[in-house]
């Protein structure tokens, strides 16, 4: 009995310094992590067709889908935005500026184009989360196949990489892009 009592009282006198140091690790961890917040975003010049690359989405649709080059960016708070041109088979054209989270797979919309040339910022600007149901999908193949990169997907590809995935098809670190 005694034998279990120095061995129990020997452990707790090992444990309390440990602990305390957990605490003061576990205490700095809390404070060097910051939420994060979103840059503030300026609207691109409108697309021009000249500056459009074309992305494939596959044959299960007739639409053709675009980036254009010059509103493309990667923020500093990890957002990659860019005009995205929709063209259906039909003649109808449709324009947005937009926002992708790779950490966190989510979606923006801040503004919807005109055919004048001219932007409206979208009302409804709330980060949504990108679902493979979409119709056309074309946010969900964005994520995985041009932006972002990872086995989940959570880490984005830098300015260039996206250039290189959007000129050249999908370049997935295991392909040797990275």
């Amino acid at each position: 009995m005694f034998f279990r009592l120095a061995l129990a009282g020997t452990t707790v006198a090992l444990a309390l310094p440990l602990a305390a140091q957990w605490k003061d690790w576990d205490y700095q961890l809390d404070r060097e992590i910051k939420p994060w917040a979103e840059l503030q975003t300026q609207l691109p010049a409108y697309p021009k067709d000249e500056n459009l690359l074309r992305f494939d989405m596959g044959s299960a649709t007739a639409n053709r889908f675009f980036i254009d080059a010059r509103s493309l960016s990667v923020g500093e708070d990890g957002v990659v935005r860019y005009a995205l041109v929709i063209k259906a088979a039909g003649g109808a054209t449709n324009v947005t500026f937009e926002g992708i989270r790779c950490n966190g797979r989510q979606v923006r919309i801040y503004a919807s184009g005109h055919a004048n040339g001219q932007w409206s910022r979208a009302r409804n600007t709330d980060w949504r989360d990108i679902q493979l149901r979409e119709i056309n999908g074309y946010h969900h193949t964005l994520h995985r196949d041009y932006f972002c990169w990872t086995s989940n997907r959570t880490e984005t590809f830098t300015l260039k990489e996206i250039m290189v995935n959007l000129k050249r098809g999908p370049q997935h670190p295991a392909d040797g892009l990275r």
